[in-house]
């Protein structure tokens, strides 16, 4: 049983400068909301992190405000604690307490913005929320969720050895690096200990295709001709280019977008809206953690290799084009399986599940770039969007078709894991 004993706490902040990393918050939007956004900024469009990386520290992030929240508020069984706490203390608190204490141990570099941003949030600022009980039983809800996520991710092999294997003698379908020394930074991640599921290879896929199958030429002939970087003659549509570029764009920002919309327009409570947000990116951790596992162990050419020397696949059926390229550059890690469609997969069985519903409608609009103008798109069913993501990415000449569809089945397993582990209702 909970002690219902109040605790006081003290934070020690610094007053500082409000940066570019502040976002407005509307009087409606609860503290989930706001410090989805802010932790989005703070990790993505501040520290650049990759979508993957990105993906591991929201989850940190999401899950101890999860159960920061969900100690006072008490319909779910807890991710990793149940800290002290009464149904009287601040939900609001609790979940900007737990989220700045996360991220700040993870970007020790932006102290000074996040620590405004804390002291300004409409549940922690008194000229707001006067202090008082209920505020104080929040924050030290959303400290103690914070220390023990900190602590159970201390060691969890995040930025470890770099880089993806390749062959010292390379066969016909290895992956190698397109050009010397493309080889990402962050293939550590395969190495990292899951958030919810038994290891890295729990759900392995079943692997590309041999080389000298019929279904192996009849992708390879569809990126080939669909994928093709301009000017070259290509199949693909205007509305195929747009989608290939919009989806281009960083898709943890994206769907984090797409998803505060989805959740400011039902009205989630904060309780509630922890819970959405925890379960997204617990899974979609998960997901990019099995996938870089799955990268490293098949080791599959991308097609801009595949194309390149088809000549030496064995497969008849596969003509080479020595000076073929992609429409989106080209990653820097193996095909199969698609790293988007692991994260955009556990995001869109989340919401189906959450909401129990596939229809779901939305309009999205990617920030403009220097090189890029802003693209709009619009979707009214859930599946619709994964289907279009899946062929998005031949649209973009960066993958086979089978990557993709394996890796949004990955995605959904590790998501059915969640649902029969984690975030039960409380008894």
């Amino acid at each position: 049983m909970k002690s219902f004993r109040r605790r006081a706490v003290g934070l020690v902040v610094a007053v500082a400068a409000l940066t570019a990393l502040a976002a407005p918050s509307s009087a409606g939007a609860s503290a989930a909301t706001r410090w989805n956004l802010n932790a989005t900024n703070a990790l993505i469009v501040t520290a650049g992190q990759a979508p993957p990386v990105s993906m591991l520290h929201l989850a940190m992030v999401h899950g101890a405000m999860y159960d920061a929240v969900n100690a006072i508020d008490g319909g779910y069984t807890p991710y990793l604690v149940s800290p002290d706490a009464t149904p009287f203390d601040s939900q609001d608190a609790a979940a900007a307490t737990a989220a700045y204490h996360v991220l700040k141990s993870i970007l020790p570099s932006q102290l000074a913005a996040l620590t405004t941003l804390y002291n300004t949030d409409p549940a922690i600022d008194p000229l707001v929320t006067p202090d008082g009980p209920a505020k104080a039983g929040g924050i030290a809800a959303g400290v103690a969720a914070a220390n023990a996520m900190i602590v159970a991710r201390t060691g969890d092999g995040r930025f470890g050895a770099c880089c993806f294997t390749v062959p010292a003698v390379l066969e016909p379908g290895d992956w190698r690096p397109v050009t010397p020394g493309a080889n990402d930074p962050n293939g550590w991640i395969r190495d990292v200990t899951p958030f919810l599921i038994q290891s890295s290879s729990q759900f392995r896929t079943r692997g590309p295709y041999a080389l000298t199958s019929p279904q192996y030429a009849r992708e390879f002939n569809e990126v080939k001709d669909v994928g093709i970087k301009p000017p070259a003659a290509t199949t693909r549509t205007q509305h195929q280019t747009d989608a290939a570029l919009y989806w281009a764009v960083h898709p943890g920002r994206t769907w984090s977008r797409i998803v505060r919309g989805l959740e400011t327009e039902r009205g989630l409570s904060t309780a509630d809206g922890a819970r959405l947000y925890a379960q997204i990116y617990l899974t979609a951790a998960d997901s990019a953690i099995s996938v870089w596992d799955d990268k490293e162990y098949w080791g599959f050419w991308r097609p801009i290799t595949a194309i390149r020397e088809a000549a030496t696949d064995g497969n008849p059926a596969t003509v080479a084009d020595p000076n073929w390229d992609s429409l989106i550059p080209n990653p820097p890690y193996p095909d199969h399986p698609s790293g988007h469609l692991g994260l955009s997969g556990s995001h869109i069985e989340t919401l189906q599940e959450f909401f129990h519903t596939d229809q779901m409608s939305w309009t999205d609009t990617t920030p403009a770039t220097a090189t890029q103008p802003a693209i709009t798109m619009s979707y009214s069913k859930l599946s619709e969007a994964l289907n279009e993501i899946i062929s998005v990415r031949v649209w973009s000449g960066i993958h086979f078709r089978n990557p993709d569809e394996q890796s949004a089945r990955l995605a959904k397993e590790i998501a059915k894991w969640r649902k029969h582990h984690y975030f039960k209702k409380a008894h």
